[in-house]
């Protein structure tokens, strides 16, 4: 079996990890690793030949701003766990920092999908997906962020909020990350929803 407990990737946040097994309910974490492993067939999310894993998943708890994501490079292991699933309870971009329970550190994206969550309640789901083509193709085609913003940043945050205030965005939900080539973010009511969104573009 893959190493459950893969190496530490290019988080740029605090991530206040505090360390126990999680169970998800089955309801949330079926259809999330159905969907991740869908997109993992695809390249979508992965691991590029350096080693350095991108894209991930994530699923929000019901009733709150929480939500459980693919934790930090798991991009290469082809078929996750729910121990490769943290549970990111709290997200403060102003003091660059999130709070997760697991067995591993949350996603360098995490601050990203706090901040789609935070824009609208409906949202169940958000994907972020790498691909060159696919970015190439709609930036600046699809609601697109600033250029000058890089990933996992309590900017790119800030940035998404702005973004989500666009019906363009709510209405296509899917969106460009400008400042990071490759990244595609979309987002909706399911698992499956937001990743359909994906693979229709």
């Amino acid at each position: 079996m893959s190493n459950p407990f893969p190496l530490e990737g290019s988080v740029k946040f605090d991530c206040h990890l505090t360390i126990e097994k999680i169970e998800i309910p089955s309801e949330l974490y079926e259809p999330l690793n159905f969907w991740r492993n869908e997109l993992w067939l695809k390249c979508l999310i992965g691991a590029y030949a350096d080693g350095i894993g991108y894209g991930n998943i994530s699923v929000r708890v019901p009733g709150s701003n929480q939500f459980y994501i693919s934790g930090t490079a798991t991009g290469g292991i082809p078929e996750l766990e729910q121990i490769h699933y943290p549970l990111v309870e709290r997200c403060e971009p102003e003091a660059n920092s999130i709070w997760c329970r697991g067995l591993i550190k949350a996603s360098a994206e995490s601050m990203s999908h706090a901040a789609i969550y935070s824009a609208n309640n409906e949202i169940a789901s958000v994907v972020h997906i790498h691909n060159h083509q696919l970015w190439e193709k709609y930036i600046g085609i699809l609601p697109t962020t600033d250029m000058e913003v890089e990933y996992g940043t309590p900017e790119m945050a800030y940035e998404i909020v702005r973004i989500m205030t666009y019906s363009e965005t709510i209405a296509r939900k899917v969106f460009v990350m400008g400042g990071h080539e490759d990244g595609i973010i979309s987002f909706g009511k399911s698992v499956k929803e937001a990743t359909l969104i994906i693979l229709a573009l």
